[in-house]
């Protein structure tokens, strides 16, 4: 049976970062908000804990998560070989809704999958999910919800369908709603949009053709034909247009899980 907290009362917000952490630390999955959807998370080192993540989704290793950190210093630790403008998009952007998919460094001792050498990271604008990552390292988060079910704006929805695989949940009310980040790939030499999603793409334009790398936008899948939000598609097949997402599972849109 899950523990609840509700976030909006002080106390309750501590006991349940306090469980949520101790949790991860035993290999165990929370619900957590984040500021696209509720997410599923547990430690993204622990191979283990990642599968049962996996499972509790009905997702295979084809669909790996993607990482939520806390701080941008983190993505060198987890990334190898960024691109400058794609650190330009990490200082404008983070924390919020932008994942870039990055080639993971080779000496990481984890396995989130079928990654293909690669990495979704993002940094949530959700300062329980980050008091929560500060307490526990990277995670390992998709969106909390079925494979092919709508991803969860509150905690009613995401326990209907996650509450016996889970040992901690943090209610903070509903989320701001059902738009998935925005992914771009930065593993080639350009940017290259993966989806569309609530970051406004005028935004990312502008960033991106004043640092001198105008970003490819063909064909990218729109929000409304994902799946999930915290599941970006699948890690290394940008050619790969399954549906991963709904929501924080809509954020995996390179061949992986979009997460939250």
């Amino acid at each position: 049976m899950t523990e609840r907290f509700d976030t909006s009362d002080e106390q309750q917000r501590e006991d349940g970062l306090a469980a949520a952490a101790l949790a991860v630390r035993r290999g165990e999955l929370v619900i957590i908000p984040t500021d696209t959807v509720y997410g599923i998370a547990c430690d993204a080192f622990d191979a283990a804990a990642v599968t049962r993540l996996l499972e509790a989704k009905g997702r295979g290793r084809d669909m790996p998560p993607p990482v939520l950190i806390s701080t941008v210093t983190t993505l060198d630790a987890l990334a190898a070989d960024v691109p400058d403008w794609a650190r330009l998009l990490a200082e404008e952007f983070w924390p919020g809704p932008l994942t870039l998919v990055c080639r993971q460094q080779q000496s990481l001792q984890w396995d989130l999958g079928d990654t293909r050498g690669t990495v979704a990271v993002r940094i949530p604008d959700h300062d329980v999910a980050l008091d929560l990552i500060q307490r526990t390292g990277p995670l390992a988060v998709s969106s909390a919800n079925l494979s092919g079910m709508t991803a969860a704006t509150d905690v009613d929805d995401a326990l209907s369908m996650l509450a016996d695989d889970v040992s901690a949940t943090l209610d903070s009310g509903s989320t701001p709603g059902m738009t998935a980040s925005t992914i771009v790939d930065c593993t080639g030499e350009s940017p290259r949009l993966l989806r569309d999603g609530v970051l406004p793409l005028e935004r990312l334009r502008q960033v991106l053709t004043n640092a001198g790398h105008p970003l490819d936008e063909e064909d990218p899948p729109v929000e409304e034909d994902l799946e999930d939000e915290e599941d970006p598609l699948s890690y290394g097949d940008q050619d790969d247009e399954e549906d991963p997402l709904n929501e924080e599972d809509q954020e995996d849109q390179v061949g992986r899980d979009t997460g939250a």
